[in-house]
């Protein structure tokens, strides 16, 4: 399973079970709350009816009184209010009033006057001093039909005298209750849900920030050229950047060894010419003729050596760059144009035929210098292997998402067992007429820079030549 996946699921499990216990903890509160709120008001009311009572109660006239048809008024309104949204349309408190004995005086829903209410704890305690209350259903396996009772003492002179009891059924709280529980349900899926997906935008980052540096990591083990992921600070810069230490500790150590082998080996043939030509020149009995020959020949072998110290050193700094450092729009037909007259004298020396076919507006977004170098070797490369009067062709080609750079030049075939080994670095093959070799480098640098541009070089033998092909993403063009 994913890293990421994983991340994920971690953080879906934690949001999930936090979210499900706090929603179910404040579910559960939201109904005790809101009668306790309710209870709090049938205190204030029953002590309100309380004092008001009291004279009716003392004198014994409160059915001579006109309480009983206001309280029967007060059952049959209609207040017709929106609290909140919800409508109400009928009272719900219901109001009765008994005696120093618990007998029932006065009853607004009219069904228990006279009846004995002394057992019930709203009276019972009241009469006592307490504080009397208590909620009975009248259904007792149904929940919903609970009903609040709060008493109040009627006092005289510091004596209980009756007792006022004000009751509501939790039945008129229940839509305040639902409403909320239903408020709350939506406001936490939808806060979890937004949870939810922080946390998979987040393991996504992540996993895809890992990734990319796993792809930089897989990529230096195989030995290809590869940018170094950015991150902005954090653990993920500082893994990055001490990855990137690493790779260049063991590549500096890893290239230094490789050069240091294949340049000793290379350098053995140039200078065992030298030494050999200058031995001979010790000599004081050699023709004058043959002097000058060894004498151009150790100038020809000094040439090449400083031709490949001169390379290597520019290959050297190109195979150490992981990315272009000066990107520019360059006119490639310019470019070209601006070489082969760099080599018109070489070119007309050997009669050549050109035909350089690249469109003149076409742009190329590449650095100048690197490719400018790479074009120039590939010219040289094309010149050394192009016979007296043989054709030269630059042309472009395109191939679905790359495009191609295409110099086709006259002459033999490379030999089959050459043509996957020309830009390896210090392979040469001899040049025709003379046989004597390159340093073998220029190629290498030239798939080098392609490399760095997110292309790549192909030769391939053709009819009647050889055509190099210097391939780059199409996005480069314009």
């Amino acid at each position: 399973m994913r890293l990421g996946i994983r991340i994920f699921l971690v953080y879906f499990l934690f949001v999930g079970l936090a979210g499900y216990f706090l929603l179910n903890t404040v579910r559960e509160q939201i109904r005790p709350v809101v009668r306790q709120s309710s209870e709090e008001t049938l205190v204030d009311t029953a002590n309100l009816l309380a004092e008001i009572l009291h004279d009716d109660v003392k004198a014994g006239t409160l059915n001579q009184s006109r309480l009983p048809e206001v309280l029967k008024a007060y059952g049959s309104r209609s207040p017709g209010a929106q609290i909140w949204g919800l409508a109400k349309n009928q009272v719900s408190h219901r109001i009765y009033v008994t005696d120093a004995k618990g007998t029932v005086l006065l009853d607004s829903s009219g069904e228990d006057l006279g009846k004995d209410y002394s057992k019930w704890n709203d009276v019972y305690l009241t009469l006592r001093g307490q504080y009397g209350a208590r909620s009975t259903r009248s259904d007792p396996d149904d929940e919903s039909t609970s009903v609040m009772h709060v008493g109040a003492p009627i006092i005289d002179d510091g004596k209980i005298i009756g007792v006022v009891t004000v009751a509501k059924p939790n039945s008129s709280l229940q839509p305040y209750i639902d409403r909320s529980e239903r408020r709350l349900l939506t406001l936490g899926l939808g806060l979890i849900g937004l949870g939810l997906l922080i946390g998979a935008a987040l393991s996504w980052w992540l996993a895809r920030s890992l990734r990319r540096l796993a792809r930089y990591a897989q990529a230096v083990s195989e030995g290809e050229r590869a940018a170094l992921p950015h991150y902005k600070g954090g653990e993920l810069a500082h893994l990055a950047q001490a990855v990137e230490r690493m790779r260049t500790q063991l590549e500096g150590k890893a290239y230094v060894e490789r050069y240091v082998h294949t340049l000793t080996h290379e350098l053995k043939s140039p200078l065992a010419a030298i030494r050999g030509a200058s031995e001979l020149l010790q000599g004081n009995d050699m023709p004058a003729d043959q002097r000058a020959r060894f004498a151009g020949n150790i100038e020809r072998e000094s040439e090449r050596l400083q031709q490949m110290i001169e390379r290597l050193l520019n290959l050297a700094r190109v195979e150490q760059m992981q990315a272009l450092e000066d990107e520019q729009q360059v006119a490639l037909a310019a470019l070209v144009d601006e070489l082969l007259l760099a080599h018109a004298a070489r070119i007309e020396g050997a009669d050549l035929q050109v035909r350089q076919r690249v469109p003149a507006g076409l742009r190329l977004l590449c650095d100048p210098f690197l490719m400018r170098q790479a074009l120039a070797n590939l010219l040289d490369n094309a010149l050394d292997f192009t016979p007296e009067g043989g054709a030269l062709l630059f042309d472009l080609e395109r191939d679905g998402e790359r495009v191609a750079l295409s110099v086709f030049n006259q002459g033999q075939a490379i030999p089959a067992y050459a043509i996957g080994r020309v830009s390896e670095r210090f392979y040469s093959l001899p040049r025709p007429g003379s046989g004597r070799k390159s340093t073998g480098l220029g190629l290498n640098f030239v798939a080098e820079v392609m490399q760095l541009h997110g292309g790549a070089l192909a030769v391939d033998n053709v009819d009647g030549g050889v055509r190099v092909r210097l391939w780059l993403p199409v996005r480069r063009i314009s």
